[in-house]
């Protein structure tokens, strides 16, 4: 598939993140106006909202719109799904007429002059260890590399349930975590703030079709509206001294950023690819009737306060070892219900060579190997660095993008149990 080409012409260059083919899903506002629903078309964010009272935009149990996040569109399945994008791309299109253009022109904005804000409402959060190059590659570091994969690894998805609370928007500061840490010459723990602060390079899945008892992998994919970028900010301090016997606790809890615009399966359709070959044969309920990773090309950068980014990683969401449909399916075969809005992070993903690591824990081996920024050296996040991750598609003359997923650290706030 090529450009499908916009009379809103910055939607037509090719390095152009929101092109016609896009449309990612997000909530926005502009000056003291209330936050509502657009979607992202060049360097606009078309209001939906406003089209959809206006009699624009039409959508069946609707309105669907007339709230600032998208569960209700979600909610409503994929046939409204498929809608919207038509009506949009129709409308956008290169072969409008001059009176609907003029009509939408009514409802757009610059994307530089609106603040955008969580696209929908978190039901449940669920991340995943899905990368398996990155399990390897913390494994080998506490057991060696005859056991860095646990024995259930090559079987199936390994996760935990985290906190819908801790996840935040693009661009929300994320303040130094105090917990209980151990060092291995230490008779007993101490409380302090987190000195191995990390994050993690993830894809989040964003279920929109309710479920309730097992569903196949097919019906999964089917139930997922979109993904977005996530960060799952990780204090590897505090892990280390808790997450045995049941994993991650504190250590996640935090804060989980993700990118403000959801893009939606549809516009990634054209770049599927097959996840990597199986070392194990799965058992029939997880295995794939076809290919359900995308050829998402992903980088994360790193700038200190006051100076330049450095990219330190790059890799590819096509090195995750279980796709975002199996990891939902497996969540289902217990019984467990899924619901609108639940979101599903894969779990780090990082590619086979060093430069391709999704963690900085990964990065610096454990902090014994800093790697080089630009005028310094990191082994973990230092107070007032910004993180960012970045993601796209590349189609034939033009790009599918996510929007960046950017978070500050701040410094650790005085002991918050001094009294």
């Amino acid at each position: 598939m090529g450009l499908i080409r916009s009379w809103v012409e910055s939607a037509n260059a090719a390095e152009c993140l929101f092109p016609l083919n896009n449309l990612p899903c997000g909530v926005f506002s502009t000056g003291e106006s209330a936050p509502r629903c657009g979607v992202a078309i060049g360097d606009f964010v078309l209001d939906v909202a406003g089209l959809e009272a206006a009699g624009l935009l039409e959508l069946d149990g609707g309105p669907l719109l007339d709230v600032p996040f998208w569960n209700e569109v979600m909610a409503a399945g994929p046939s409204v799904w498929a809608a919207l994008r038509a009506q949009l791309q129709l409308i956008l299109g290169e072969d409008a007429d001059e009176h609907v253009r003029d009509e939408c022109r009514f409802f757009m904005y610059e994307l530089a002059d609106v603040a955008l804000h969580m696209p929908f409402r978190v039901s449940e959060y669920t991340d995943f260890y899905a990368g398996r190059n990155h399990a390897f590659n913390v494994g080998t570091m506490f057991r060696g590399p005859e056991n860095a994969l646990p024995p259930n690894w090559l079987h199936m998805p390994i996760g935990y349930n985290g906190r819908a609370s801790s996840v935040v928007v693009s661009g929300s500061d994320v303040r130094r975590p105090w917990g209980q840490v151990k060092a291995p010459d230490q008779a007993l723990p101490v409380f302090q703030p987190s000195r191995r602060f990390d994050i993690e390079l993830e894809l989040g899945a964003v279920v929109g079709m309710a479920s309730e008892g097992p569903v196949t992998v097919a019906e999964a994919e089917a139930m997922i509206f979109g993904y977005v970028l996530l960060n799952d900010w990780s204090a590897r301090d505090i892990q280390a001294w808790e997450y045995q016997p049941l994993g991650p606790f504190q250590a996640k809890a935090t804060a989980t950023t993700i990118s403000p615009w959801i893009v939606m399966t549809a516009a990634l359709e054209p770049f599927r690819t097959p996840t990597p070959a199986r070392e194990l044969p799965l058992l029939p309920h997880l295995q794939e009737p076809r290919p359900m990773l995308y050829d998402i090309a992903l980088e994360v950068g790193l700038a200190p306060e006051g100076g330049p980014e450095t990219i330190i990683a790059r890799t590819n969401a096509a090195e995750l070892y279980y796709s975002a449909p199996q990891q939902l399916a497996h969540h289902t075969t217990s019984g467990c219900a899924m619901n609108t809005g639940d979101l599903l992070g894969s779990g780090t993903i990082s590619g086979p060579t060093k430069d391709s690591r999704g963690s900085l824990l990964e990065l610096s081996w454990g902090g014994k190997e800093p790697f080089a920024i630009a005028g310094g050296s990191r082994s973990f996040i230092e107070d007032h660095d910004t993180l960012t991750l970045r993601g796209q598609c590349q189609g034939a003359g033009y790009t599918i993008g996510f929007g960046e997923c950017t978070g500050k650290v701040l410094p650790a706030l005085a002991d918050p149990y001094a009294r």
